[in-house]
């Protein structure tokens, strides 16, 4: 069957050269208990593609690697155990799954622990491929949902849902400023902030990125050239300064972020794609009693709410650019050089004809 492929890890990059499409990889094979197969329909790019094709430092990938942490496809097959009305329906998959270990004597309350979870496309094969097996338990029936949304709006919408809502406790209505506006998790926190009636402020490097934020929500937009523009932000504000930072962009972010909180504001952050940071005010977080939140994925419970949305019409994925998998170098090299605003993804329906586009605005 078809594929795309990670052929080793590179360290320190450039992944895309290591991208490579072939048409007779092992096919995974009938459902076991418990699973459905599916036809893949479309494959989504999350910087996990980055991350798995240089190595991540504890986790055990073998290469050639399957990726794709997101995909919309059509239920083929089921195993044992499962209803069969879930064949010939179009799906989505929750990408994360919760890694459970046997409880030890003498704990204590795991009320407030977070549990330990792996991700399909990282610890283990992904969709970028024409067939592949999941677990139905984390499966969405998406209706009649177009496959390319669809396919962009799975891991990313779940990592910003639970961020911005089930761990931040964002309000709506409220200031929410989000770093980095370009990215999936960034776009898809735009969405779910202009759901909520939230006012919006994002940041970028490119200014062709903050005009089009603006088309999706974003009210205030800061043009990031290395300054500290939490002034600005809070001026914006009235002095009063936002009540949520989505951040994972980190780095050098972190300071002007913290900067523009208002009093028991919260920063939230999924990711540090900017690295770590030079310095933290610590009297700044308790002074003005800031919360410091970290988020990695979601919940199930996360994931279908947003699903939910999702399906309901209230929160589509901002879509950057559409390859056939014969072109996934390309994908690749646009998500390693960070020219996308929104997502990235393969369509994996028939052959496209010459002359298809390619890009969401000639759609």
């Amino acid at each position: 069957m078809r594929a795309v492929i990670l052929d080793h890890a590179e360290a320190r990059g450039p992944v895309a050269p290591q991208v490579r499409y072939v048409s007779d990889w092992p096919d995974p094979g009938p459902p076991g208990p418990g699973e459905a197969r599916l036809r893949v329909l479309a494959s989504a790019l999350n910087h996990m593609d980055l991350w798995t094709g240089m190595g991540i430092p504890g986790v055990e990938i073998e290469y050639p690697h399957v990726g794709g942490v997101d995909a919309c496809g059509m239920v083929e097959a089921v195993g044992e155990g499962v209803d069969p009305d879930w064949i010939g329906r179009r799906v989505v998959f929750d990408a994360a799954v919760e890694v459970v270990r046997p409880a030890r004597p003498g704990e204590p309350s795991a009320a407030t622990y977070a549990p330990a979870l792996e991700l399909i496309g990282e610890h283990r094969p992904g969709a970028h491929r024409e067939h592949f097996c999941v677990a139905v338990d984390n499966l969405v029936d998406v209706g009649g949902a177009d496959p390319v949304e669809a396919a962009a709006i799975g891991l990313t919408a779940l990592t910003a849902y639970a961020m911005m809502f089930s761990r931040g406790g964002l309000r709506p209505g409220q200031f929410v400023l989000i770093t980095g506006i370009g990215g999936g998790v960034a776009t898809a926190a735009l969405g779910l902030a202009r759901w909520a009636a939230c006012r919006i402020a994002v940041t970028s490097r490119h200014r062709s990125k903050l005009d089009r934020a603006r088309e999706h929500g974003a009210e205030f937009t800061v043009l990031d050239e290395g300054r500290d523009w939490s002034k600005e932000v809070r001026q914006w504000t009235r002095k009063r300064g936002v009540d949520m930072v989505v951040d994972t962009v980190g780095g050098p972010l972190l300071e002007p972020a913290l900067r523009s909180l208002a009093r028991g504001g919260a920063y939230v952050t999924a990711g540090a794609t900017a690295g770590a940071a030079d310095r933290l005010e610590l009297h700044r977080i308790f002074w003005n009693q800031l919360r410091l939140v970290g988020s990695t994925m979601g919940s199930p419970h996360d994931f279908r709410e947003v699903m939910a949305l999702f399906c309901a019409g209230l929160l589509r994925p901002i879509i950057d650019s559409v390859f056939p998998p014969e072109r996934a170098r390309e994908a690749w090299e646009r998500l390693e050089r960070g020219q996308q605003m929104g997502k990235i993804v393969l369509d994996w329906r028939s052959p496209r004809p010459a002359g298809a586009p390619t890009s969401i605005d000639d759609r």
